[in-house]
């Protein structure tokens, strides 16, 4: 698809795309989907997010020394696995490896992203990692989304800046897309996140769905730990990120059978190896 089909598209479609509500039927309990940003860091949350017994999505940085083994060990117990694809900020804070930026070109922007997926065992979607400088971008969220369509991966655009269009953009290549609701734990105290999770349980109550993002913070984590368990109580569900999706589009499966190429994985031991993983 053409740069000029997608932008002529764009101003066709932005408008009716934004205003439209996804929602699930009134009968059906409001569900939450709670996304986990930055893993690959920090092992001992890490582990301790993986382990836990709610149905979380981790969404992994890629090439990080604890990536693979948590991303596995979070497989293993059944969490749903992100690419959480770094991408270029307007305070210019460094990337890291697989580093999304304005100044590469189609090419460039298509073979990061592509090893990024590669890197990460299991993924199943992808948001981005800051992101407000790019996200804002047509010419290069073009070509990423270009290159994620052609995967069965969905997107979350964690919306780091309310001018984001990488949510339109996915949309326009019919990519499966939700955007983030509610940040939990942007400060790092018990009381901002529980008046976040409130919040967050606050809109899915008012809509039937809702996403948040949190971090592998000892607080949050430890915040999850207590409170997750008491939401059945509460008539509150929690679900994957493509749960969630399913409950907003009539429980229909993303992709068909071989609609879409596999991602390769190219996280075998010698990945492992050259980004330091135990």
């Amino acid at each position: 698809m053409k740069l000029s089909k997608v932008l002529a598209w764009l101003l066709l479609a932005i408008a009716p795309l934004s205003a439209q509500a996804d929602g699930p039927a009134e009968s059906q309990q409001p569900t939450i989907a709670i996304i986990i940003d930055d893993m690959g860091y920090n092992v001992t949350e890490g582990r301790r997010l993986a382990q836990m017994d709610q149905p979380l999505t981790l969404s992994f940085l890629p090439f990080r020394r604890h990536t693979v083994q948590l991303a596995e060990l979070a497989h293993d117990h059944r969490k749903e696995i992100m690419l959480h694809a770094p991408m270029a900020n307007t305070r210019h804070i460094g990337l890291g490896a697989g580093g999304l930026t304005p100044d590469m070109d189609a090419r460039a922007l298509a073979t990061t992203l592509r090893r990024s997926l590669q890197s990460i065992p299991h993924v199943q979607g992808m948001n981005n990692h800051m992101g407000s400088l790019l996200t804002q971008q047509l010419v290069p969220m073009d070509s990423i989304m270009q290159e994620l369509n052609r995967y069965p991966v969905y997107f979350v655009d964690s919306r780091t800046i309310a001018s984001s269009i990488a949510g339109e953009v996915a949309k326009v290549y019919r990519i499966p897309s939700m955007t983030r609701d509610v940040f939990l734990d942007h400060q790092q105290t018990e009381e901002f996140v529980d008046q976040q999770f409130k919040e967050l349980i606050r809109i899915a109550r008012k809509r039937g769905t809702a996403i948040g993002i949190g971090h592998p913070h000892k607080v949050t984590v430890d915040y999850l730990e207590k409170h997750l368990p008491m939401l059945d109580k509460e008539g509150i569900a929690v679900a994957t990120v493509s749960g969630l999706w399913a409950i907003r589009n009539g429980n229909r499966q993303m992709f068909a059978k071989g609609e879409k190429q596999p991602v390769k994985p190219a996280y075998a031991h010698k990945l492992r190896s050259l980004t330091g993983a135990d």
